[in-house]
């Protein structure tokens, strides 16, 4: 089983898993061109919400492919450039849904978008990712995961800190608190579930003014005990 990112930021997002021979894409917000996977091979597109930086590329993709794209009604409808419906699979929180060889849970995640959804995704070759990025707060738990794909997008006094030497604004310090992970959340979320089979983490989305990869890594590895990976900075 392998996970490939092509980017984890604000400047795009996109996600290729692989596993017995199949493929999965997470994510349209990196152009085709800066793709190696072959996006005919794709058994399906999970989109978690409209932003562009992971949906922009959503239409282009599906018409380079034969299979659908699959997100809340409310994501489809907030996708500025969107793919003909009928190509459009809509998908509940809490209901499961099969593509394939894969098998696929979304859940509500927290974040300031139309009907934004995280993943729970059984493999073909029996591994579990928990997907989870662009959310403040995860409010289910989860067992069983091999794989933690999560977003860890800043540190709290860092992030107070640049506030308060005026190198971000109210707002966005505002908006950060209220539609993103931050690193002490992220470790509560991790002691508040069972993740003794956990293998690996990847960890999403990181702030380049308000995190430090460094520290990240090293905190959510006292706590897990397993490698983790940085997928990424904006």
């Amino acid at each position: 089983m392998k996970i490939t990112s092509y980017g984890s930021s604000s400047a795009g997002n996109c996600y290729f898993i692989e596993d017995k021979g199949q493929l999965l894409m997470l994510e349209a917000g990196i152009n085709l061109k800066n793709i190696k996977h072959d996006i005919s091979e794709i058994d399906g597109l999970l989109i978690s919400h409209e932003h562009s930086d992971h949906a922009k590329y959503t239409k282009q993709i599906i018409k380079r492919c034969a299979s659908n794209l699959y997100c809340t009604k409310g994501t489809y409808e907030g996708i500025q450039d969107k793919p003909d419906s009928f190509r459009f699979m809509q998908v509940k929180s809490k209901q499961a849904f099969n593509i394939n060889k894969w098998r696929i849970l979304p859940f509500d995640i927290e974040h300031d978008a139309l009907e934004p959804i995280g993943f729970l995704i059984d493999t073909p070759g029996n591994k579990r990712i928990l997907f989870a990025t662009d959310t403040y707060y995860v409010r289910y738990k989860f067992n069983n995961v091999t794989h933690l794909m999560i977003e860890c997008n800043y540190h709290l006094p860092g992030l107070q800190h640049n506030f308060e030497l005026g190198l971000i604004d109210r707002k966005r310090y505002t908006r950060l608190l209220t539609s993103h992970f931050e690193l002490n959340n992220v470790i509560q979320f991790l002691k508040a579930n069972d993740f003794s089979q956990l293998e690996e983490v990847y960890l999403l989305h990181l702030s380049d003014s308000n995190s430090d990869a460094n520290l990240f890594k090293e905190k959510i590895m006292e706590v897990t005990g397993v490698p983790v990976y940085i997928s990424g900075s904006d």
